[in-house]
């Protein structure tokens, strides 16, 4: 089968030549029609902090998680061959062509979908899902999403629908801050321009915010985000962290008495099922950020414009077409 493998950071191979993976019992055999890359595969891609520890070169498909295809072989009565599905590779080995699941890991898409390739959104609104299941209500409170990639994007929506009065969306990226805008962004910054801090003040009439949201992961967003919520705001890191350590500035938090929270694991699978049969009932719209659709032969060229998507404008939830 055709995989990736990651030789070095920033290093790529297409292999054609890979042994397919063998299914289990209870588990099921997917054919990958699109892959998506994701903001977790970027420190591993390019070796960044504590990913630049690792021992090179990682199984063939590491570290893709975000997978539509077909079963093409099951051991599960409810899951039949034929089935378009919403598929989490059981070894996270999912930059490949062919991938195992067991059914927590996957979810059924409707065989008459119009395009296919952008219900793999779903996979990225299922992790924010179970995020906001533990952030308690929003409604009628002041918001900021620091970081306007795919995720920070997702938040921003939800947050907007969930009926929170204020989501200010923040990035270094202009661009970014036109599509948080179209997802339901009230207000915008421009880290690259304003000081974070000073504008989120200005915006709020000097209350600041009820609830922030890190979606980006990188030490400096961080120390942005802990100055962002009122006293006893809520800091919800969700970006996954680029080193085992790093500064943070406690003694500011500890003094605002901002309760923090995180969310990161594979709980999410849970929360699959919904998150497509919420787009594909219309009770949400995130497809078009499932874009650029590039063939399997660019990835190099994919994941370089995933990690600096400084100058590719409009480039978000990329997905590759096997």
């Amino acid at each position: 089968m055709r995989a990736i493998l990651f030789e070095a950071p920033r290093k790529i191979r297409l292999l054609d030549d890979v042994p397919a993976p063998k299914p289990k019992a209870g588990e099921v055999l997917v054919q990958c029609s699109y892959i998506a890359l994701c903001g977790t595969n970027m420190g591993p891609y390019t070796g960044d902090g504590r990913w630049g520890k690792i021992q090179w070169p990682p199984p063939p498909g590491w570290l893709g998680h975000e997978n539509i295809g077909t079963i093409v072989e099951s051991d599960v009565a409810d899951w039949p061959v034929g089935t378009h599905v919403l598929a989490h590779p059981e070894d996270y080995n999912g930059f490949a062509e062919y991938i195992v699941s067991k059914p927590v890991g996957l979810a059924k898409l409707p065989s008459d979908a119009p395009d296919l390739a952008a219900l793999v959104v779903a996979q990225p609104l299922a992790t924010v899902l179970r995020a906001l299941v533990r952030t308690g209500p929003v409604i009628r409170q002041r918001c900021a999403v620091v970081g306007q990639g795919p995720m920070g994007l997702v938040f921003t929506h939800l947050l907007g629908r969930m009926g929170a009065s204020q989501v200010i969306g923040i990035d270094r990226i202009g661009w970014r801050l036109e599509w948080a805008k179209r997802f339901g962004a009230t207000d915008t910054i421009d880290a690259s321009q304003e000081d974070v801090v000073e504008s989120v003040r200005r915006l709020t009439d000097g209350k600041m915010v009820d609830f922030c949201v890190e979606a980006v992961g990188k030490p400096d967003a961080l120390i942005t985000s802990a100055y962002l919520p009122r006293r006893q705001g809520r800091l919800f890191v969700f970006g996954v962290p680029h080193h085992d350590r790093q500064e943070f500035p406690w003694f500011h938090t500890v003094g605002n008495e901002t309760e923090i929270i995180t969310s990161m694991g594979p709980e999410c699978m849970e929360y699959f099922q919904n998150a497509v049969d919420m787009i594909v009932q219309g009770r949400t719209d995130l497809t078009a950020m499932v874009t650029p659709r590039m063939p399997w032969e660019k990835a190099a060229e994919a994941f370089e414009m995933y990690a600096d998507p400084t100058h590719v404008k409009d480039s978000l939830k990329l997905t590759l077409v096997v």
